[in-house]
């Protein structure tokens, strides 16, 4: 059972890096890691070089954003597992990927995710927010879970029966695929409860004021879309967020 890694890269020479030295370190194989970059110019070509290996499959190409470039690298890939490992994120530890493959020996499993710990982007050792998922359940929904897109790995199947990433989100793609994948899919999940990936603070979507109301104007559509609730999700959603900060500075999980 082939897994394979989807990164989106644009100018992150300084943290591409640890992000392919974490895909290359994992236990598990066949891993494929499909890296799909907007034709960067900063030297993060030029590190992604050094790191090369059979397994890395690399194109550099101008985009429309990240999720074009996601989706662009999920049709590349040849997988029959497929997960995003974001080009400022790394895996927790060398066996993640061991346990996403042993959630996928059950035929009825769909997808699978893990936990998620944000991390300082200077300091990574240093914890600011811990994302315990749990299981998953469909009233949660109305209350504004999702799990932890960098640790969903999905079987292609989902993206071949329901799609991708709409390009037309530019920040909560994402989440809308989810709610579209778990209401419309009624896809099934398996959590694995561990610290899957670890995630530097400073993501696009809380860049700025603009940002975060574009955010939130992109999450309550996606809400609507997908017929989940309304602005009262929408809160609870970010309600979800103020019990994941926690203050264990130094651990690393």
């Amino acid at each position: 059972m082939k897994i394979s890694v989807v990164t989106a890269v644009y100018n992150r020479r300084e943290t591409i890096a640890d992000a392919l030295r974490s895909v290359q370190a994992q236990t598990y194989a066949p891993v494929e890691h499909v890296i799909q970059d907007g034709g960067s110019t900063d030297g993060t070509l030029e590190e992604i070089a050094q790191h090369l290996r059979p397994e890395l499959s690399l194109e550099s190409a101008r985009d429309g954003g990240i999720y074009p470039a996601i989706n662009r690298g999920i049709a590349r890939s040849t997988g029959e597992i497929i997960g995003l490992m974001h080009s400022d994120d790394f895996f927790a530890h060398d066996k993640v990927l061991e346990k996403v493959a042993h959630a996928f020996r059950d035929p009825r499993v769909d997808g699978v995710y893990g936990d998620l710990d944000y991390v300082s982007y200077r300091n990574p050792s240093r914890i600011l927010r811990h994302w315990s998922s749990g299981a998953y359940e469909p009233g949660k929904l109305s209350r504004g879970w999702m799990p932890p897109h960098p640790t969903l790995y999905l079987r292609r199947a989902v993206f071949e029966s329901f799609g991708a990433y709409d390009p037309t989100f530019r920040i909560s793609a994402d989440y809308d695929a989810i709610l579209r994948w778990l209401v419309r899919g009624q896809i099934r999940l398996a959590y694995i409860p561990d610290v899957l990936v670890k995630m530097r603070t400073g993501g696009e979507s809380n860049k700025s004021l603009e940002r975060v109301l574009c955010k939130s104007r992109e999450d309550l559509r996606a809400i609507r879309r997908n017929e989940v609730g309304g602005v009262g999700t929408l809160m609870l959603k970010n309600a979800l967020k103020v019990s994941q900060f926690v203050t264990r500075e130094g651990h690393t999980g």
